[in-house]
């Protein structure tokens, strides 16, 4: 019975394997692997071509090709199947293993064009007494037949379809007249593969003149370009050739996509390189079968096709576990990821945040190194970015930023009386983040007016209203105390707390401010309907009877109404009779203002403003959601999806103001134009300042993002400091990171892999660290004060979805690498249907609901405070986020937090590491055998596979002993 394998996946080591000492293989390896080589080595490109007869014609036609993943010409003959995992026997990888310990093996050939190396390959085949002289000629006639790519494309292309070149290389003259460079520009295909890829080819074929296998496996010494072998012009660097005698077609097809499976796999193709011997190979072939994963036949379809991982593991995973550190483990320990395997699987890494929070005990040591880390990157954030990519998250912070300079100024205008409003916002958000983006330590950080620091200013205001205190001139004592304080926490680097910050409390303050964003957008929509109710008693069928009219005063009330109406600037007025007026051509306005009187049923109609205040509100919202995700589905070229991705809040606003200036309703539009004792409530500010700041720095410095030129938390609270003086003395809101449009700028600016093979999803590379796109995002917050005749066609309405897609946006990004929303599901989910997250392998579901339920009262009683007047302390129970995260250690073992959370940063977690060192060498100690005499396994005796479905010749070769047949 066969059964069908799996591969990179988790381990299964052979059974005869002992407890005590690595395989043989391992230990080839390790030695193979282990010597220094600079050179990285090149990405693989396999095809595998069959070879075909018509009568007596013979062709090779290409059946598949691998980057990563296989792709097979389908039955049809038109195109490529989807990408998809290899799925092979394992019987075929035992008899490739025989076909590579028996057949030719040519490593460092000297090879230039095809018909040499056939040569080179049936002269050593006829030296080894593997064939007969007499058939030299029929091998090299057929090895040296042409080679028909699958090129052709069916007559009815889709629209994705459109526009692509049809030039891949299809014969041998093909590659001689385009250079590689321009079939890379013109061929799809080439686009998948990176640049300094080489080729490996698989010919598989049966013929009438042999009667057993004929197998060679060739490395040349060089990549040679060798015609038109290969689909696209890519030289080649390995050639497997496998002919037989009839009537084993399916069994050499096996065996051919074997050997290609394994020429793409990260570690085999280093063994490939660096192999010496045939003996080096075929230990990369027994370290394949220890990593792969059996699956029973009748408990799964072999015809399906297993889809790309999202995520592959890395190959140097697999590498380290051909360390010392494998003593003592079997049958997958250590491991994780693999099916079977999560039970073995690693701590998680415990948190840390890099040497930039390292107590220097010096005074402004912290900040000194900070500068001194970014003053290398000063022309690098400016010149990374020109790019296209910096117009789309410009335009899209732009609007985020104006929408909270206006959303938050005008609940500051209410909540100070317009002390501070939506003027004074614009202008402050423009100073504040300018100064910053061009000076701070993480320019990627979106200074912005928060939450939190508007729930201060009114608790500030009606404390100084209730009390007959002059509000700005305590707020300007407060802002130059709370500058004092943070530049006292800068100079002794106090940020070294942020340690102490898990993500306990990354995600109850996280999670709180997307909230705020989220509720503030709804609760701005529903107070439409307050103004512009929905006419609920309009009756279609009595149109006829609403009428509305303008009733002129009486005569007396009309002398007595002579009215002067002023002119333009000027003192001059124009006195109006109102008895000669026309009273029933007034509009509404008019009637009001010479003080005549509405009379009708249909005078206080007002079209359904609210109503179409929601279409433009949701829609907004819905379609930024669908674009964005377009960007990953299946339609339209790779290329297109990007770009409308990018651009989808644009795109969103624009269809939505167009459809607003169609309908042309009034909606609304954007524009409408005591010294010592402040130490305390400026302590307040300082924590809160602090919490804030720093918690949205560490969301956006996770080493998730790849930022590689380091963060900035002194230099950045520095300049927060100075700031809060200045915006105090100038009358302006104060300012913080903004967690949720920052977490927006960092997604609007990542990059990922243009080259990417066929089935694998474009790699994240990092994020585009510069300083332009804030700088610019905040120029042109200033500059939108003298902008208001074309703002003023922008629906508020519209700019709510805004914001309610960033708080959503922004909570689900949060959610990607902090799971609280996750496990607040899992209350609503029968434990059958609870997703494979790695904390329910390791920890109780009930220790999880405990957990999340802390968070859940965490988050509960934040959110009331800031609704209450207790509101004051709102700063302080911020910070009581650590204090509650400290007390968890009574409730939670070190092993269930490290799962769940991160484990502080504290003197007993560097003991219960020193411990398990200890307990690991005191393992490894004992795994060492102490006589000369063979352990005994546990295990049972090893079975043996039988080697006979295809016949094959014994090694000739004396100077090679093969190895041993690995047992099963």
């Amino acid at each position: 019975r066969q059964f069908n394998i799996y591969s990179t996946l988790a381990p299964c080591h052979f059974i005869e394997m002992t407890w005590k000492q690595l395989s043989p293989a391992a230990e080839r390896l390790r030695y193979i692997l282990g010597e220094d080589d600079d050179m990285p080595t090149p990405t693989l490109f396999t095809e595998m071509d069959t070879l075909q007869h018509d009568g007596d014609e013979m062709e090779w036609k290409e059946s598949a090709r691998w980057v990563k993943f296989e792709e097979k010409v389908e039955e049809g003959g038109e195109r490529w199947s989807k990408p998809h995992v290899s799925t092979l026997t394992l019987h075929s990888l035992f008899e490739l293993r025989t076909c590579i310990q028996t057949g030719s093996v040519l490593l460092d050939l000297e090879g230039y064009s095809l018909p040499q190396i056939v040569d080179d390959i049936v002269d050593r085949q006829v030296a080894d007494g593997l064939i007969g002289p007499e058939l030299r000629e029929k091998v090299s006639f057929v090895l040296l037949r042409k080679h028909r790519h699958q090129h052709k494309k069916p007559i009815h292309l889709s629209l994705a379809d459109m526009g692509k070149s049809n030039n891949s290389p299809t014969s041998e003259s093909s590659g001689l007249h385009h250079s590689t460079e321009d079939l890379r520009m013109k061929n799809k295909f080439m686009k998948k593969i990176p640049r300094d890829a080489e080729a490996s080819n698989v010919l598989i074929g049966e013929v009438d003149f042999l009667d057993k296998p004929f197998v060679a496996f060739v490395r040349l010494a060089q990549a040679t370009t060798l015609g038109g072998l290969t689909e696209v012009p890519v030289p080649t660097r390995f050639l497997f050739v496998l002919l037989g005698p009839h009537g084993k077609g399916k069994s050499y097809n096996e065996i051919g996509r074997a050997i290609a499976t394994l020429m793409v796999d990260d570690l085999f193709s280093d063994v490939a390189y660096k192999a010496r011997d045939r003996d080096d190979l075929i230990a990369g072939i027994d370290e394949f079968l220890d990593e792969v994963i059996v699956l029973p036949p009748g408990e799964w379809d072999p015809k399906i096709r297993i889809e790309p991982p999202k995520k592959v593991p890395s190959a140097d995973m697999r590498k380290s576990v051909l360390n010392l550190n494998e003593l003592g483990q079997v049958n997958g320990t250590g491991t994780a990821g693999g099916p079977g395997g999560g039970e073995d699987e690693e701590m998680p890494i415990p948190h840390e945040l890099g040497e930039e929070l390292q107590f220097t005990g010096r005074f402004c040591g912290g900040l000194w190194l900070d500068i001194k880390r970014k003053v290398p990157w000063i022309l690098s954030d400016f010149s990374q970015g020109f790019h296209i990519q910096s117009i789309s998250a410009v335009l899209f912070i732009y609007l985020g930023c104006i929408t909270n300079a206006i959303t938050f100024g005008g609940l500051l205008g209410d909540a100070t009386d317009n002390y501070q409003g939506v003027m004074e916002s614009f202008l402050g958000t423009a100073l504040a983040g300018t100064v910053f983006c061009l000076l701070g330590g993480q320019p990627l950080i979106i200074l912005s007016s928060t939450g939190p620091i508007l729930i201060f200013e009114k608790l500030l205001y009606e404390f100084c209203k209730s009390n007959t205190i002059d509000y700005m001139e305590l707020r300007l004592w407060i802002g130059l105390h709370s500058c004092l304080q943070c530049l006292i926490l800068v100079a002794t680097d106090a940020s070294y707390i942020i340690k102490y910050i898990t993500r306990f409390t990354e995600e109850g303050f996280s999670s709180l401010i997307s909230f705020i964003f989220i509720s503030d957008a709804i609760k701005k929509m529903v107070g439409s309907f307050k103004y512009y109710p929905i006419n609920r008693v309009f009756k279609p069928d009595y149109v006829t009877t609403y009428r509305c009219e303008c009733i002129a005063p009486d005569q007396a009330a009309a002398m007595a109404f002579n009215v002067s109406v002023p002119l333009a600037d000027d003192n001059m007025t124009d006195l109006y009779n109102i008895t000669g007026l026309d009273w029933s051509q007034l509009s509404k306005k008019e009637c009001v203002k010479y003080g005549g009187a509405l009379l009708g049923n249909a005078c206080k109609y007002v079209p359904d403003l609210a109503l179409i205040s929601f279409i433009l509100f949701f829609g907004t919202y819905s379609m930024t959601v669908s674009l964005k995700k377009f960007k990953t589905s299946r339609y339209f070229p790779t290329k297109c999806r990007s770009l409308v991705g990018d651009f989808s809040i644009i795109i969103s606003i624009l269809v939505f103001c167009g459809i607003d200036y169609l309908l042309g309703l009034d909606t609304p539009k954007l524009l409408h134009k005591y010294v010592c004792v402040f130490a305390v409530p400026a302590l307040l500010v300082t924590i809160l300042i602090f919490m804030d700041q720093q918690i949205s720095a560490v969301i956006v410095n996770r080493k998730e993002n790849k930022l590689k030129k380091g963060c900035g938390y002194h230099l950045d609270l520095f300049w927060v400091g100075i700031l809060m003086a200045v915006c105090s003395f100038l009358g302006l809101p104060w300012y913080v990171a903004a967690t949720v449009i920052s977490i927006a700028h960092i997604d609007s600016l990542k990059m990922e892999s243009e080259s990417s093979a066929p089935g694998e999803q474009p790699q994240f590379l990092g994020v585009r660290e510069q300083r332009l796109t804030g700088i610019l995002v905040f120029v042109l917050t200033g500059v939108s004060i003298f902008l208001a005749p074309v703002l003023q066609y922008i629906p508020m309405p519209v700019l709510y979805g805004v914001f309610l897609y960033m708080g959503v946006a922004s909570l689900a990004g949060i959610q990607v690498h902090l799971c609280f929303w996750e496990r607040i599901k899992l209350y609503l989910m029968p434990a059958k249907h609870q997703p494979d997250f790695s904390f329910l392998r390791h920890v109780p579901l009930r220790r999880v609901h405990l957990f999340t339920l802390v968070q859940i009262i965490c988050l509960a009683v934040l959110w009331t405070l800031k609704s209450t007047v207790a509101a004051i302390i709102f700063p302080v129970m911020i910070l009581g986020l650590m204090v509650v995260r400290k007390m968890m250690d009574l409730m939670f073992s070190q092993h269930d937090l490290a799962w769940l959370d991160d484990i502080l940063p504290e003197k007993e977690k560097k003991k219960e590491k020193d411990g398990k060192k200890k307990k690991d060498h005191k393992r490894t100690k004992a795994a060492e055998p102490e006589s000369d005499e063979e352990p005994k396994s546990p295990l049972p005796p090893p079975v043996k596979i039988p080697m006979d479905t295809i016949d094959l010749p014994s090694a000739p070769d004396p100077s090679v002993t093969p190895p041993t047949q690995p047992p099963v």
